[in-house]
């Protein structure tokens, strides 16, 4: 069963090195625990505090995982290295710290395994671990390399700086351990107080669930080959194609078939035509930026040169002003919002009402004062309509536990303002606040968008909107 490729995707549900693993990682932490003579987890209590233990797992595969797994579980504190550096996002998502070694060099190997280190990064290895084992309480080591003498990650000099107490769980012994004080199959307590296990069983101690296991490795295999694949009921089909089959296969027909070929290399790459670097012209973009504002300034002068009246120069300005101001409020708006985005600019455009309005006070012809009374009547529905879309739509946005909202308390100043000038146009004396009430409900209106920013002023962006509205149509009746 340990032929079958470890890096075949679906050769994981056949592959009994991990399944086995996982119970020994899990079964270390079991025994070390079972030795340490401290709660895993911290504890404050009146009798006094406890301080949580803290476990330094070497060798992050699959056994390694498992380990920081039940370690965290229990309470402890877990450091974990490896000398590979892809495994550190699953150290770090099962809530462990992964230790780096200050020496740039990739340990990743060949179907999962590490390889081989050089001499100087296990200096620098050896440096890292010696000032870990002076903090930690448990070591448990699982590096391996396959065919190969066991790394010696633990030397007997770091052992001896560990506290007395401390336990280590070497689960590489049967291949000469990572640990220097390793006793295959015993238990050895060092002369300064360390409890270093070296079982080999460990699987064996979780029987239950390492034969459940392993025979689930087992009938999975032997169903991929039979009736699920070749459809055929009772006929058990050996795919020499298969790299899970081919794998384990030793005698076929009488016939060695034993070891299975080695895949053919990869195809040697292509060598890339060599593309000549692009000259890259730095000064091209400020070309056309320097002749775009050349253009803007001479339309504006332009217009200035045919404008007919102050009238029309004032009104140029106000065009050009609100055109910048209402690109820049809407370009902020989140993409989120978009929709109740056009549904308050419908009801903002909806101020074309005030044209119909004053067609309707100043029209002396029949046809204009009816266009102008149907161009108010539709510009209403609109006004009425985008901001009743608006509403529902951010209603939308709104969680059963969010807290109450209380807007409607900014209908009290709208209507002082709205009071205010009403007494003030009417009273005569104030001819210019007429112009003043104009320019407050275009901020109240830019001040409507705006507010779609976010979701957290949207609904006061909304209301802002329906009082510059409100307040255009006042000054404008």
């Amino acid at each position: 069963m340990d032929c079958i490729p470890r890096t075949l995707s679906r050769g994981q549900t056949y592959d009994a090195l991990s399944s086995q693993a996982n119970i020994t990682g899990y079964r270390a932490v079991v025994e070390a625990s079972n030795e340490f003579g401290r709660f895993f987890a911290g504890q404050m209590t009146a009798a006094g505090k406890v301080a949580p233990a803290k476990v330094l797992v070497v060798g992050t595969g699959v056994a390694g995982l498992a380990a920081i797994q039940t370690a965290k579980n229990m309470g402890a504190i877990v450091r974990a290295f490896d000398v590979r550096p892809v495994t550190k996002e699953q150290v770090e998502a099962m809530g462990g710290q992964f230790l780096e070694v200050d020496y740039e060099e990739d340990g990743s190997g060949a179907g999962g395994y590490a390889k081989e280190m050089s001499k100087e990064w296990h200096a620098a290895a050896a440096k890292m671990l010696g000032k870990q084992c002076e903090e930690v309480d448990i070591v448990i080591t699982t590096a391996a390399i396959p065919g190969r003498k066991a790394p010696l990650m633990i030397t007997k000099e770091m052992v001896s700086k560990m506290k007395s107490g401390s336990v280590t769980v070497d689960l590489a012994a049967e291949s000469g351990g990572n640990i220097g004080t390793t006793v295959k199959d015993e238990k050895f307590i060092t002369d300064n107080g360390v409890k270093c296990l070296g079982y080999t069983d460990l699987a064996s101690r979780l029987p239950t669930t390492s034969s459940s296991l392993y025979s689930n490795n087992i009938s999975k295999f032997l169903l991929s080959m039979g009736p699920q694949t070749t459809k055929v009921k009772d006929y058990m089909y050996i795919d020499h194609e298969d790299d899970a089959v081919r794998g384990m296969l030793t005698v076929e027909n009488g016939k060695l078939m034993w070891p299975a070929p080695l895949p053919p290399p990869p195809p040697p790459k292509k060598e890339a035509a060599e593309v000549a670097p692009v000259e890259i012209d730095y000064r091209a973009p400020y070309v056309v930026g320097a002749k775009q504002a050349g253009y803007l300034g001479a339309s504006v002068l332009g217009m200035g040169c045919i404008a007919p009246d102050p009238a029309f120069s004032a009104m140029f300005t106000t065009f050009a002003l609100s055109n910048i101001i209402g690109v820049q409020v809407v370009l902020g708006v989140t993409h989120a919002l978009h929709s109740p985005l056009m549904a308050v600019t419908n009801a903002i455009s909806g101020t074309t009402a005030l044209g119909g309005m004053h067609l309707v006070a100043h029209s002396e012809s029949a046809g204009v004062t009816t266009l102008g009374a149907l161009a108010t009547t539709l510009s209403t529905v609109n006004i009425v309509g985008g901001f009743i879309v608006t509403k529902k739509m951010l209603d939308m946005f709104k969680r059963p536990d969010d807290p109450p909202e209380y807007y409607h308390l900014y209908g009290i100043p709208a209507a002082g303002t709205m009071a205010f000038y009403t007494a003030g146009s009417m009273s005569g004396h104030v001819p210019e606040i007429d112009s003043a009430a104009g320019t407050l409900a275009g901020l109240l209106c830019i001040g409507g968008i705006g507010g779609l920013s976010s979701q957290s002023t949207a609904r006061l962006g909304a209301a802002s909107g329906q009082a510059g509205v409100a307040l255009a149509v006042a000054s404008t009746l």
